[in-house]
């Protein structure tokens, strides 16, 4: 037969049933009543105006608790806190065994909950934290980034002097994904672009009677910035994204592992081929984008400005010097190691599902686009301040 205690326990509760009160008499915070889950909404409530007040320095007296449940209980430990209620059962003597274990039960599942934050954090609280957590992000980005740059080139350092471990299937493969298959792509664009920067060109110097000057302004622009930096931004998108993605579905298909396995090392395998294809097709690529990029402005020359071919490219030979192309193809193998290299870590960061591969393909180009425009400015300013 079940003793009383837990009788009242688990049989329902009369209409008489009091809900649990506290009350404070010299020093002393006594319990009293029942704590059931058929109260539980008074017993929220109470609890919830008792938050506020200090109750360590009070003694606790459980000697008038009738009945009590595992909802009641918690409120309880709610209002007094989890551990001074579990010291409180071990010190009261007379409470029925039953009552102490549930009671102790319940504290220990919630002595180790953090407290609840009760107050909604300020606007400005919540920015400050939001702009730390960002800035550590890039940080750790930057962190990470920097040590695979390291394992590579010295991946790199270890493999040049000995030629019977290149791999050049894999790297003819790649230039021709990288370099050939994007010629289309890039002459196209930056054709259009050289168009459009003469036309602009041509439409304010007409102001002033300088319309001759957009021969300098298109091949010194090209010539320097822009047929570089829309190369790389093409390749960011194009390969650094396919290089993700191939990787990481490697990733996902556990040949990674299998890799490892064979005594074979990834970096080797799979990036060191990508980088180095990648720093053979883009100055070729920027060379095409050069090029492309000054016919579509001498075309513009040639049908608005009666600026002959002829015309056009002895202005670019006599007032263009060597130095600005110098300048424009010696940032394209920086910028293809760059794009290459996040585009392999990206891979190498993938979870296990496809929805990790697509979130750190979009993060790949962001990175490596973000990255070339930043490098693209410092090495302008560079190139200004010493007079290149």
């Amino acid at each position: 037969m079940p003793s009383p205690d837990s009788s009242e326990q688990t049989d329902p509760q009369p209409p008489s049933s009091k809900p649990g009160s506290v009350t404070i008499e010299a020093g002393t915070l006594r319990v009293t009543d029942d704590w059931l889950l058929s109260h539980y909404r008074s017993l929220a409530s109470l609890a919830s105006s008792m938050s506020h007040r200090d109750t360590s320095a009070l003694s606790i007296d459980l000697s008038g608790l009738n009945r009590i449940d595992t909802a009641g209980a918690s409120q309880l430990a709610s209002l007094i806190g989890p551990q001074r209620l579990l010291e409180a059962v071990a010190s009261a003597g007379d409470l029925p065994r039953e009552k102490s274990a549930l009671i102790a039960a319940v504290c220990e599942a919630m002595k180790d909950q953090p407290e609840p934050d009760r107050g909604a954090p300020s606007l400005i609280r919540s920015f400050v934290i939001g702009t730390g957590q960002k800035v550590e992000g890039i940080f750790r980005l930057l962190w990470i980034l920097v040590g695979f740059i390291g394992q590579t080139l010295g991946t790199l350092a270890w493999n040049l002097p000995r030629p019977w471990r290149w791999r050049m299937t894999p790297f003819v493969a790649a230039v021709h994904d990288t370099g050939l298959n994007a010629l289309p792509i890039v002459g196209l664009l930056t054709f259009l672009v050289g168009a459009v920067v003469a036309f602009l060109g041509a439409t304010v110097l007409e102001d002033f009677g300088a319309t001759i000057y957009t021969v300098n302004l298109v091949a010194f622009s090209f010539l320097r910035e822009f047929g570089v930096l829309l190369a790389a931004i093409l390749l960011a998108g194009r390969t650094a994204s396919a290089f993700t993605a191939h990787i990481g579905a490697m990733k996902v298909n556990e040949e990674l592992d299998a890799i490892r396995t064979l005594g074979l090392n990834p970096i080797e395998l799979l990036v060191l081929p990508r980088v180095m294809a990648m720093m053979v097709s883009l100055p070729i690529l920027t060379f095409v984008g050069m090029i492309s990029g000054m016919v579509g402005g001498a075309m513009v020359c040639a049908l608005v400005l009666d600026i002959s071919p002829t015309q056009f490219m002895a202005i670019v030979e006599r007032d263009i010097p060597l130095q600005h192309f110098l300048v424009g193809i010696v940032k394209a193998p920086i910028f293809a190691f760059l794009i290459a290299v996040i585009g392999c870590l990206e891979g190498f960061k993938v979870a296990g599902s496809a929805q990790s591969v697509g979130e750190h393909t979009t993060s790949s180009v962001v990175q490596s686009i973000f990255m070339v425009i930043l490098l693209d400015s410092i090495a302008a300013l560079f190139f200004m301040e010493m007079g290149w």
